[in-house]
């Protein structure tokens, strides 16, 4: 494989007509984001935020309005896209159904007219790779969907580009086969260390496979960081609303210093880790997500269950503390003590479990 490549956008703004409506839509708005070398980087978002729009300006089908591309130094603006070094995996995987395995493989490489005897040696190895070994005569309507998402895979890593990119390859899929397929993608783009870009809007997705996950909403980047980071310390109520679920909960400040907050959580005062300075006797937002919560006899604070549901691999519960409803996932409850509609018990939670948005 080419040595891999850092990609650096700079202030990147697309803006579409609306002719139905006679007006501008700002589909990417000044954006700037790193994507370091041989890593996989996520763009997340709801649909119509801009993430298709900027994998289409980096691969050269759309042009900015303004900012700049860069693949490691070289700048990509004025390249058109087969000179870009770059292969796209596309939502409906774009295979040729009349050629088999091996040709739909080996398509870009007769393009750059490789030798015969290179393009079946690196064909075969590809098919190997992506654990297609044995299948290469096979028909792409005789595949599973999760066969023909590694032929796609395959033919945009065979011609070994320096970036790859993804957009929502996986979203036609049921979510069985996307779990495992994410897990499948990622061991093999980090064997080959391409670096890659993964457009989606399915956050479990996103989580699972990425390095690094770009959130967005209607054309900004909202914020940037690892799984990690973006699940549990999100920035933004967006963020954390957009992320998994979570429990708002709209508390006064009691006390501010320079790496915490004092809040005052339903009667008890609580410091939180917190390096946003805040004023005294002012609102924040706090939160808790509802799997980091549990449901006892003895805890935090007390409570009421106003709702109780068995949904397999949880119990979900919805409780009341003074006037605040809060959602709480206890997982595995096999031989757990149940608790009812109507039940007095107590929330329980670490107080690291916490978190402070920094906005709204």
């Amino acid at each position: 494989m080419k040595e891999s490549k850092e990609v650096e956008v700079k202030g990147l703004l697309k803006v579409f007509d609306d002719p139905k409506n006679n007006l501008k839509v700002m589909a990417v708005d000044h954006i700037d984001f790193t994507v370091k070398a041989g890593s996989l980087t996520t763009i997340l978002g709801p649909s119509g935020c801009g993430k298709t729009t900027i994998l289409r300006m980096i691969a050269g089908f759309e042009k900015p309005d303004e900012g700049e591309i860069f693949l490691g130094k070289e700048r990509m603006n004025d390249l058109t896209p087969h000179k870009r070094d770059m292969s796209m995996v596309f939502q409906s995987y774009s295979l040729f159904p009349h050629y088999n395995v091996f040709d739909n493989v080996a398509y870009g490489l007769k393009l750059k007219r490789y030798p015969k005897d290179e393009i079946h040696n690196k064909v075969m190895k590809m098919l190997d790779l992506v654990n297609l070994s044995g299948m290469e005569n096979r028909m792409t309507n005789q595949l599973s969907g999760g066969e023909q998402q590694r032929v796609a895979i395959a033919r945009a890593l065979v011609v070994e580009p320096r970036l790859l990119l993804f957009d929502e390859p996986l979203s036609v899929l049921d979510s069985k086969l996307r779990f495992m397929l994410c897990s499948e993608m990622r061991a093999i783009l980090k064997k080959v260390g391409t670096t890659t870009l993964y457009v989606t809007n399915n956050q479990e997705e996103a989580l699972s496979i990425a390095d690094e996950i770009i959130v967005m909403k209607s054309g900004k980047i909202i914020q940037t960081g690892t799984p990690q980071e973006i699940y549990y310390r999100p920035s933004h109520e967006f963020v954390a609303d957009f992320v998994g679920e979570t429990n708002f909960l709209e508390v006064p400040v009691i006390k501010n210093d320079d790496t915490s907050t004092t809040v005052d959580l339903y009667g008890k005062n609580v410091s939180i880790y917190d390096p946003v300075s805040r004023t005294q006797g002012t609102t924040c937002t706090v939160i808790l997500r509802p799997e980091a919560a549990n449901v006892c006899e003895q805890g935090f604070l007390p409570c009421e269950v106003m709702e109780s549901c068995f949904m397999g691999a949880y119990q979900l519960y919805v409780v009341k503390v003074i006037d605040k409803l809060i959602k709480v996932k206890e997982y595995n409850p096999f031989n757990k003590l149940i608790y009812h509609k109507g039940d007095q018990a107590y929330l329980e939670f670490s107080e690291e479990c916490l978190h402070i948005l920094s906005s709204n």
